[in-house]
């Protein structure tokens, strides 16, 4: 199968169209483009986004099946619980949302994916979603301890349709501590997956899922539609894992 080259301005082809397993690279849909906020925003909306490295051009990507993580079948092992609950606790420990989302970023473009070398996270990637942040549809989830952003994630929404990006962490359990307030998050606003794009053993041991791609693009329509959710973060959302009898009132 031919793979589709894109000028900036052309659409990005249907999801069902990307290479499958008896192709060179499953869940490829097309090269070239533009990573404008319109394009972004018309890729997320049909379960596709790019991901490439600096000496390729721009590619699509939409897998089949897709990796989600359902904020109800998150996995709070023991060891993440003590540490949530410490954290919880402790008046210098706080979540801010989009306090710094460029320094999220840039922190993530050094922090590469599972089993992977070097960085996806491109300049032009980091200019691209800095736009989308400033338009509303990207978003960072940060851990701070005695104030200093000890790690985090960022991850793109449109309404409630949750597509998770890449994390971060300068501290043991930084990162962990991001998502599992996003899943927080999540459960307080009713959204009902978080994309998590590719299977990984440590998002599996999370609790995260393969579902086939077109049930996420049915998600994803329907969710994209409902009403965006403020992306602010307050402690009581911690209740939704941890019983708020562990604490003091705040």
């Amino acid at each position: 199968m031919q793979l589709p080259w894109l000028a900036p301005c052309d659409p990005l082809p249907d999801p069902d169209r990307a290479w499958g397993p008896d192709d060179p690279v499953p869940g490829l849909l097309a090269a070239g483009g533009a990573l404008d906020v319109p394009t972004l925003l018309d890729a997320y909306g049909h379960a596709v986004f790019p991901w490439f490295s600096g000496d390729q051009p721009i590619l699509w990507w939409s897998p089949d099946p897709r990796m989600t993580l359902a904020p109800t079948a998150f996995k709070l092992h023991r060891s993440l619980r003590k540490v949530l609950q410490a954290f919880r606790a402790d008046a210098r420990c706080e979540i801010r949302i989009d306090h710094d989302f460029d320094a999220v970023i840039r922190a993530c473009s050094s922090a590469p994916r599972e089993g992977q070398s070097g960085t996806w996270i491109v300049p032009p990637m980091l200019e691209a979603y800095g736009a989308l942040h400033r338009a509303g549809y990207a978003h960072s989830v940060e851990t701070w301890i005695d104030g200093e952003r000890v790690g985090g994630l960022y991850c793109v929404a449109i309404g409630r349709a949750v597509f998770g990006e890449s994390m971060f962490a300068q501290r043991t359990d930084a990162s962990k501590i991001a998502l599992a307030a996003l899943v927080c998050f999540s459960l307080h606003h009713g959204i009902e997956r978080i994309d998590c794009q590719q299977n990984t053993a440590h998002l599996a041991s999370l609790g995260a899922a393969e579902m086939p791609r077109a049930r996420f693009v049915e998600h994803v329509e329907r969710a994209r539609t409902q009403a965006a959710p403020a992306w602010h973060f307050e402690p009581v959302y911690w209740s939704r894992l941890l019983p708020t009898r562990s604490f003091q009132a705040t």
